[in-house]
């Protein structure tokens, strides 16, 4: 069956980006559905990191439409882009190393409601935030470190934190730039399962170089290779393509 328009949280058409002539990204149409899981994948080189970067707003498109929501997104800024509900993550893990666990996420909690400057002012204004860091804190499993200097936590755990920042700006579309890049296999099915379980409620863009995951996870997966789009379908589409098999020799990710 046909899905309809309002199926869908993004809409990319004819996405190009290029630079100083070389085309990094061209012609991408992209439909990402509502609360699903959507996976971007490729060899080395693909485009996934730009077209993730076209789709935040952290570069500018050379050519193309974004829309979110069914509203043109296409010329607006990264920080607008947030506010209207679309925030991403970086690969790598983007913490205040000297700060606790608890006030990683107090920032980020403070950063919509405009009333930032009052953490630094120690007025306890803050203290009315507390309940809803803790329910972050346990939802990313991160409760029993609500003390401790963020610098502390071991790699996989600091990825963690950094789940809880960006669930605190309360997302309505959450995009994930290689979650489980640099974790062990532990720490990779916690990021996992808690991918999973933030999905009931928002829309998920990954990229993610680790196909067990991607396989477990997606409930869409894209396939890039320079700069187009290969492939897209179910993991056991994609992953019986030949041209997605041809295109992986030699690499699995960047």
């Amino acid at each position: 069956m046909q899905a309809a328009a309002s199926d869908y949280i993004i809409e990319v058409s004819g996405l190009t980006k290029t630079f100083f002539g070389f085309a990094a990204v061209k012609d991408v149409d992209l439909k990402i559905r509502r609360h699903s899981i959507h996976a971007l994948i490729g060899p080395n080189g693909a485009g996934k990191t730009t077209t993730f970067n076209l789709i935040t707003k952290f570069l500018q498109p050379s050519a193309g439409l974004i829309k979110f929501n069914g509203a043109d997104i296409t010329s607006l800024r990264p920080e607008q882009v947030a506010r209207r509900g679309v925030v991403r993550s970086f690969q790598i893990s983007a913490v205040y190393p000297r700060m606790t666990v608890r006030e990683n996420v107090l920032i980020a909690l403070q950063r919509p409601l405009g009333i930032s400057y009052k953490f630094w002012r120690g007025d306890g204004a803050h203290r009315t935030l507390d309940g809803r860091v803790d329910e972050l804190l346990d939802d990313v499993g991160l409760l029993t470190y609500r003390n401790e200097p963020a610098a502390n936590l071991p790699y996989g755990r600091k990825r963690a934190l950094e789940v809880a920042t960006t669930l605190a700006l309360d997302p309505e579309m959450l995009l994930l730039d290689e979650p489980t890049a640099g974790l062990g296999h532990e720490d990779v099915d916690r990021i996992a399962a808690l991918i999973r379980r933030i999905s009931a409620q928002r829309s998920i863009l990954m990229v993610e170089h680790n196909l067990s995951v991607v396989a477990a996870l997606s409930d869409t997966i894209t396939v890039l290779a320079g700069g187009r789009i290969l492939a897209e379908g179910s993991y056991e589409t994609v992953s019986r393509d030949p041209r997605v098999v041809e295109a992986y020799i030699g690499g699995v990710d960047d």
